[in-house]
């Protein structure tokens, strides 16, 4: 999916890759394969999200990081800080271990695949009456 020779740089196990967005398309090949509906956001003001879905009922942040600097994101501060939004969490996924800073939730980035959908009630499945037609 990426151009400028990624795939070459990858086998030649060269140091100058973009982990960055490796980890990107990881998490959204997970998130995709579990059924979640993937946004994204991008604000002049506030900055860029990587995906944005909904979990549990509510709006969930993801922001994706390679480097040592995962808990350096001004657009997801800026997000969680917005009290005309009202998310009360959101995840980094990073290549360290898992932690908590107040409502950030930090966690490997094979952690994604245990995200799963809500799925709903039986009593919201809408079932069809046609015993009328008999």
């Amino acid at each position: 999916m990426y151009a400028d020779g990624l795939q070459l740089k990858i086998l030649n196990n060269e140091a100058d890759i973009n982990f960055g967005a490796i980890y990107e398309n990881a998490i959204a090949q997970e998130l995709h394969a579990h059924g979640f509906e993937l946004y994204y956001f991008n604000s002049k003001k506030q900055g860029e999200l990587d995906f944005v879905i909904e979990y549990q009922g509510s709006v969930l942040p993801i922001k994706v990081k390679s480097g040592k600097d995962y808990t350096r994101h001004h657009a997801l501060s800026a997000v969680l800080s917005n009290e005309h939004y009202s998310i009360s969490q959101a995840i980094v996924f990073c290549s360290e271990n898992i932690s908590m800073d107040d409502k950030i939730f930090y966690c490997p980035v094979y952690l994604a695949g245990f995200l799963k959908p809500q799925v709903p009630d039986q009593d919201f499945i809408f079932r069809l009456d046609l015993s009328a037609l008999q």
